[in-house]
């Protein structure tokens, strides 16, 4: 078998078999297939696409390029969430114990930062003493224990992954449908989940900015789950605006922890909510999605997921006692209002402008060596539809300096955008993609 071969037959749109592409993604791996071969290779699927089989072969030839979690011995299920990106998204800090709460183990393997979309890590790490590289044994001691761990992706983990997307990166081929449905499932399979519940984001703040492409992607993911074994479910939902009322490191941990007390935003609630019930059916909790909610709703009024968010702080290296210290005041001391330019409502907030202005503030990374801040971030005070005299402090912004503040000051007063009157309310979730098993449930 040769490389060219196999890129010959993609480039006329054949049909590719399990052995050509494990062959080429373990001759990439292993250093005998050179970059420009699967950058030709990359563009000729971005082009031609893949089937769904095609595509879970190449997410089973990814998967075998590395090492596979061993969650055998600790009792399941295992279900896990996976969001495709975005400002203020913190639901997997949220869903994580409150699923766990439920008797559903949850193993999250998450990623960091890097534009203006944030990074699970960096949240977590904005905790003091909280460690995010466990090793396997760490992981499962805690999973076992807690009910859910969170670590990083290490070396091991679908390595052919890593160097695929660092040549997607640059050759023009990150949007395939294809390549991020087996960049994602090739992780989330390596994790151990039994089954994964997906939050796929259109809109101005997330990767696909189109609802259209949003729901190819879902499919995608899906279909792919399907051929290899997997269940998936997924949600479609809406990123043109910030998640919540906080977005930044610290802030958002704070922020979700507030849910896990009863108080948290609704749009954050809601969307929160809704994964974690489809998760609580995937995981045999619960017969439909509504059920599951309500499971979820009577756990956190119970008390137990916040139990189990300080349990698991003290589990991996943090101190729950000077972390409720923490909440409320740690904060950067550069600091400005962004005040309303003008009465009237808000009538939207570009997530995509905050998201930008993020990385300015210290958040987020525009390279994967950038470091942030834990106490940058934007504290919302009005948000969508809300009435505003001009002045009046729409937002509190923190920055990692001054430098940092006085660019970010002016995108996010740009982000702003203001109506006579009230706009109408939005529709967070727009619809649900699910498996020919799964589909009657939800």
């Amino acid at each position: 078998m040769r490389a060219v071969d196999v890129i010959t037959r993609k480039r006329d749109g054949a049909v590719l078999s399990r052995d050509e592409i494990a062959y080429l993604i373990n001759g990439y791996t292993a250093g005998g297939i050179p970059g420009y071969q699967m950058a030709a290779w990359a563009m000729a699927v971005f082009f031609k696409g893949m089937t769904a089989e095609e595509t879970a072969f190449l997410t089973e030839a990814m998967l075998k390029s590395g090492a596979v979690m061993d969650l055998s011995g600790i009792p399941g299920p295992f279900i896990d969430k996976h969001s495709t990106g975005g400002v203020g998204d913190k639901t997997s800090l949220i869903i994580a114990p409150v699923i766990a709460s439920l008797g559903v183990k949850d193993p999250m393997m998450s990623g960091r930062a890097l534009g203006h979309t944030g990074g699970t890590l960096d949240k977590l790490d904005a905790i003091p003493g909280y460690r995010t590289d466990l090793s396997a044994q760490e992981f499962r001691r805690i999973l076992a224990k807690d009910g859910f761990a969170m670590t990083g992706q290490t070396k091991d983990i679908a390595p052919a992954d890593r160097l695929l997307y660092a040549l997607r990166d640059v050759t023009g081929t990150v949007e395939s449908i294809p390549l991020i449905t087996a960049s994602i499932l090739s992780k989330k399979a390596a994790e151990g989940a039994d089954a994964l519940v997906l939050d796929v984001k259109y809109g101005s703040g997330a990767f696909m900015k189109q609802k259209d492409d949003a729901d190819a992607l879902a499919r995608s993911l899906v279909d792919t789950g399907a051929a290899m074994g997997k269940r998936i479910v997924a949600l479609l939902t809406d990123m043109d605006e910030p998640l919540g009322n906080m977005a930044g490191n610290f802030l958002e941990v704070e922020e979700s922890f507030a849910c896990l007390e009863g108080n948290g935003p609704d749009d954050l609630m809601n969307v929160s909510l809704a994964l974690a019930a489809r998760m609580a059916v995937l995981g045999g909790k619960a017969g439909t999605a509504d059920e599951g909610r309500a499971l979820c709703e009577d756990a956190i009024a119970n008390g137990k997921p916040r139990r189990l968010f300080l349990d698991n702080i003290e589990s991996q290296g943090g101190n729950a006692r000077q972390f409720l210290s923490m909440l409320g005041n740690y904060r950067s001391e550069y600091r400005a209002d962004i005040r309303a330019a003008r009465s009237g409502y808000i009538a939207r907030i570009d997530a995509l402008k905050i998201g930008r202005a993020g990385v300015r503030l210290g958040v987020g990374r525009d390279r994967s060596e950038d470091e942030v801040s834990p106490v940058a971030g934007v504290h919302f005070h009005k948000k969508h539809g809300c009435a505003v005299t001009a002045g009046e402090c729409v937002m509190a912004v923190y920055a990692k300096d001054d430098a940092a503040l006085a660019a970010a000051l002016p995108l996010l007063e740009e982000a702003v955008e203001y109506a006579d009157e009230a706009p109408e309310a939005r529709n967070l979730i727009w619809k649900e993609v699910a498996g020919a098993r799964d589909i009657a449930r939800f």
